[in-house]
């Protein structure tokens, strides 16, 4: 993805991370070898310091990629907001001249995936995902699923590279972005408050 300066949070820990452990849910892409196209897979994930744990079905064609080239990407992207033309324009500008875009933030998670088969594994990969999003549910030691833990796999992806984009009108002065903030508060879309949380006005 083409990443400006004014929207390069790669070497931001705290904010994309942040990010990253709200949204839980991403594209996993594996490009294999001597494809048409790589395999993309929608998938929940657990981000582990800096390490990503998921789990997919056993059946899943994105394995056949993985034995091919086990250099994957997990593509997270989020907190979008449409901005028409005219909120960009401020004080005596021409609203018809605004030049509308989309507000979003994305991040790209490049590594090295591991794959496991045995069943200890794949308890503790679930045991780490459910512990995550239900941390007070009460339920089974994954591994009493016995035979059934057959029909899935654990995937640990260690991470090599972060790229994020933070695009909020970064580009911009403050003035010209508290204006779009305010339109965004008013609308009260889907996504807006989001996209507007991360706006620095």
């Amino acid at each position: 993805m083409l990443i400006h300066r004014h929207d390069d949070a790669s070497d931001d820990g705290p904010r994309w991370r942040a990010f990253v452990e709200a949204q839980g849910f991403g594209h996993l892409v594996a490009a294999g070898c001597d494809r048409e196209i790589p395999v993309i897979v929608p998938t929940q994930f657990l981000l582990d310091g800096d390490t990503v744990r998921l789990h997919l079905a056993a059946k899943n064609p994105i394995f056949a990629a993985f034995d091919e080239n086990p250099t994957v990407v997990l593509s997270i992207a989020g907190d979008w907001a449409y901005i028409p033309g005219e909120w960009k324009q401020i004080d005596d500008e021409d609203p018809r001249f605004g030049i509308p875009t989309t507000y979003y933030a994305a991040v790209q998670l490049t590594g090295t995936v591991t794959v496991a088969d045995e069943p200890a594994e794949i308890a503790a990969t679930l045991t780490a995902q459910v512990g995550d999003l239900e941390p007070d549910a009460d339920y089974v030691d994954p591994i009493e699923h016995g035979a059934r833990l057959r029909t899935i796999r654990g995937v640990t992806i260690e991470v090599a590279e972060v790229r994020a984009k933070f695009k909020y009108g970064g580009n911009v002065d403050a003035d010209h972005r508290a204006a779009v903030a305010d339109r965004l508060a008013e609308r009260q879309g889907p996504g807006d408050a989001a996209a507007r949380a991360h706006m620095d006005c």
